[in-house]
């Protein structure tokens, strides 16, 4: 248990902040989502249109300190090849 008033906010900050950052990770889970079905229905103007939403939300996560730079080129450079794919 928390014991010194700082350690008491730093409880109450954390649980602010992880509501916040869950439902940003689940926002750009969402986008993500979008884009895979685009990609897998076969249609090229939806697929794009889906990666060109995507692409932001995923930068932003990266700015916020949601999710790891890394992460996100990874997932906009598979999904890309997949579009190129589909050419």
């Amino acid at each position: 248990m928390a014991n010194t008033p700082q350690a008491k906010k730093r409880i109450r900050r954390n649980a602010r902040r992880t509501e916040v950052n869950g439902a940003r990770v689940g926002r750009i889970r969402t986008f993500v989502k979008k884009a895979e079905s685009a990609l897998a229905s076969g249609d090229k103007s939806a697929a794009e249109s889906a990666l060109k939403a995507m692409q932001p939300e995923l930068a932003r996560g990266v700015a916020k300190g949601v999710l790891h730079k890394n992460t996100a080129a990874r997932k906009f450079s598979r999904l890309t090849k997949r579009l190129a794919a589909l050419a």
